[in-house]
């Protein structure tokens, strides 16, 4: 089937990967998305959780004959093989905002891969979930969050960035961060509002209990 179309510009979209996953977190995001994409493998957790994508994307070589047959009508080979799978996906979406599930475990060379896209496609809104944390892109100037006292923050450059962070235990200001250089992990929430003001690639990760609260900072009002 054809990629293009398959979702609108309002949509908020569950894009499930292929890593490992319980059908339980599939389900847990599903008050937030209004609608499944799977990625090659990942159609076998969708089958699994028993959600129906609206398509299933990528080269399609780690996909089960079951999840094939089941899906049939909306599977989107794409044979390039000089992409990911994530990529190929991320490419080929309009979304409102993407909740990226089964991305982030298993593999260190998969995990970097995805965070690699992510610097690349800076403009898409997208918030990687596993079972244990959400993580997303700052916004190019101010993200803020409102989290209880104590909440778990990091804050890790993908490249270059100049950032200013404050609410919380660990504040600085206009700091260069790089990935060979100053990062920010394990900070803690120390106040009612966390701002963010960050120009460059700058990863917020939380507790996976603050979904909404990093979908409220990712999609805008």
């Amino acid at each position: 089937m054809a990629i293009a179309g398959i979702v609108s510009i309002h949509d908020i979209v569950g894009l499930v990967g292929g890593a490992s996953i319980h059908p339980k977190e599939v389900a847990a995001i599903s008050s937030f998305v209004d609608r499944y994409i799977a990625v090659d493998g990942g159609a076998d957790h969708l089958l699994k959780a028993e959600k129906m994508p609206d398509a299933v994307i990528g080269d399609l070589d780690s996909l089960s004959d079951h999840a094939r047959a089941t899906f049939a009508d909306r599977l989107c080979h794409i044979s390039d093989q000089s992409t990911t799978d994530f990529e190929k996906a991320m490419t080929r979406l309009k979304a409102r905002a993407v909740i990226a599930l089964g991305f982030t475990g298993g593999r260190m060379d998969h995990v970097l891969a995805v965070l690699n896209v992510l610097v690349r496609y800076r403009d898409k809104r997208v918030i990687l979930a596993d079972a244990d944390d959400v993580s997303f892109l700052a916004a190019q100037g101010q993200t803020t969050l409102q989290l209880p006292l104590g909440t778990r923050i990091s804050l890790m450059p993908l490249d270059e960035a100049r950032v200013s962070l404050t609410g919380v235990v660990w504040p600085f200001a206009n700091v260069q961060m790089h990935p060979g250089g100053f990062v920010s992990p394990s900070n803690a929430v120390a106040a009612d509002v966390v701002e963010i003001d960050a120009q460059g690639p700058a990863l917020i990760t939380l507790p996976r209990a603050h979904l909404a609260a990093a979908l409220k900072a990712v999609v805008p009002a």
